[in-house]
């Protein structure tokens, strides 16, 4: 049962991956549930499977990472345009393209080095990496909406990474 929660973390990466190249302007919020699904249903799987054998951890500790870096995209821009206030009239809204550019490069760093630091279980490292994050946007983050897509935006990619670690882990004890 592990080895089909391994199957299942890469096809979560994959389906990140093609809804990436999908494009995020051209994609509705709502399609981000198919990685989504995926990563529940390898959760359970993992939850419910046995030990594993040391190549199979190793293996899901890699998948998971995967599919933290390339699943994380689509599920993060979701985030980000269901709570647009843009589709309420309001001029400047988190998906003003000028806000925060760079952001999607930023969030798949940010998803490799928060599922590196859970795995190596470091905390210490998962601090340096949103602190890090923080110092290198201040000087952006003082109008409202650069904020509000700034503190969605890691939120959203963060539990992200560390919902693919964690399955990965269980795949691991």
């Amino acid at each position: 049962m592990n080895a089909a929660v391994v199957v299942l973390l890469g096809l979560t990466a994959a389906a990140g991956l093609l809804l990436t190249a999908w494009g995020e302007r051209a994609r509705p919020a709502w399609v981000a549930v198919v990685p989504g699904a995926l990563l529940a249903l390898a959760g359970a799987l993992a939850w419910a499977g046995g030990d594993a054998s040391a190549g199979l951890s190793e293996a899901a500790a890699v998948a998971g990472v995967l599919a933290a870096v390339g699943g994380g995209g689509p599920v993060a821009t979701a985030v980000l345009q269901l709570a647009d206030p843009a589709e309420a009239g309001v001029r400047g809204g988190p998906q003003d393209p000028e806000i925060l550019r760079g952001g999607a490069w930023i969030g798949i760093l940010e998803r490799a080095a928060v599922a590196a630091s859970l795995l190596a279980g470091s905390a210490e490292g998962l601090v340096v990496v949103l602190a890090v994050k923080g110092l290198g946007r201040y000087a952006e983050l003082r109008s409202p909406a650069a904020s509000e897509r700034f503190i969605l935006g890691t939120l959203a990619s963060a539990l992200w990474a560390a919902a693919c670690v964690g399955v990965a882990v269980l795949v691991r004890t």
